[in-house]
């Protein structure tokens, strides 16, 4: 008798330790689940954080050899087509007595000068804005917007406030309007877009938004990519963006981005 008390004892005691046994397992794997999950959440934040600086120095990059290809564009083509525009003036006071097709040919040849002339100074502009330095963001953006205007003829409204910025954010606001209106008349088919920007506090709020055919902001379509590179662009600059859209109902792009104080701007 007694000894049957004392293998139940037993076996209550051994049930007791097999609890408390599997319960420091299972406290000890949620530790390591815990832990692992950590690990995990930091490298995410560390990739990401590597990605965004990467962003930045490719984005950084390719805004200086764009500099650079202008300046060689401005000095070295831009001389050439002025010097060949030069040489046929000075040959036209020559030509009084010559046929009219010589004259012809002449008059052909100074207006695909003036062309080239033109063609260069776009491509110069579209590879880094000599307006952005001389008059600002404000009428930078305005500018871009006339000409969308004029090209697609979509009506762009413009409610531009001048605000502050660094000038590699405002670099970044510009690539970034001249995107989005890119996008705008390759898939939205819209009447038409309305260009924000305004100080918000210590932020400034740029705003694109149209009244097109919209998408559907959780299906992952070819063009994504294109909005990804626009988030790493403003999230190098600290900043943020955000992308509003439904089908049928257009797409509101908003970006925000930390501006200048007014002890920054008079230094």
């Amino acid at each position: 008798m007694h000894l049957e008390l004392w293998l139940g004892a037993a076996a209550v005691l051994a049930s007791l330790l097999a609890l408390g046994l599997h319960g420091r397992l299972r406290a000890l794997q949620r530790a390591v689940q815990r832990a692992h999950a950590q690990q995990l959440d930091a490298l995410v934040r560390q990739r990401t954080l590597q990605l965004t600086e990467l962003t930045h120095h490719l984005q950084t990059a390719r805004e200086d050899e764009r500099s650079r290809l202008a300046r060689n564009l401005h000095d070295d083509l831009g001389a050439l087509l002025t010097s060949a525009k030069l040489d046929a003036a000075r040959i036209r006071p020559r030509l009084a007595g010559a046929p009219p097709e010589a004259l012809e040919r002449l008059a052909h040849l100074v207006e695909m000068l003036n062309g080239a002339i033109a063609l260069g100074r776009r491509i110069i502009e579209d590879l880094r804005p000599s307006t952005l330095n001389n008059l600002g963001l404000a009428a930078t953006l305005e500018i871009l917007a006339r000409e969308f205007a004029e090209r697609s003829g979509v009506e762009v409204h413009c409610t531009l406030t001048p605000a502050p910025l660094e000038a590699s954010a405002e670099l970044v606001v510009y690539r970034l309007v001249q995107e989005a209106v890119t996008n705008i008349s390759k898939y939205a088919a819209a009447r038409h877009v309305w260009l924000d920007m305004a100080p918000r506090g210590r932020q400034v709020e740029v705003r694109v938004r149209d009244d097109g055919v919209g998408f559907d902001p959780a299906v992952q379509r070819g063009s994504a990519y294109g909005l990804v590179g626009m988030r790493y662009r403003v999230e190098a600059v600290q900043g943020t963006l955000e992308v509003l859209s439904a089908p049928g109902q257009g797409t509101v792009l908003r970006v925000r981005l930390p501006g200048l104080s007014v002890a920054s701007c008079a230094a």
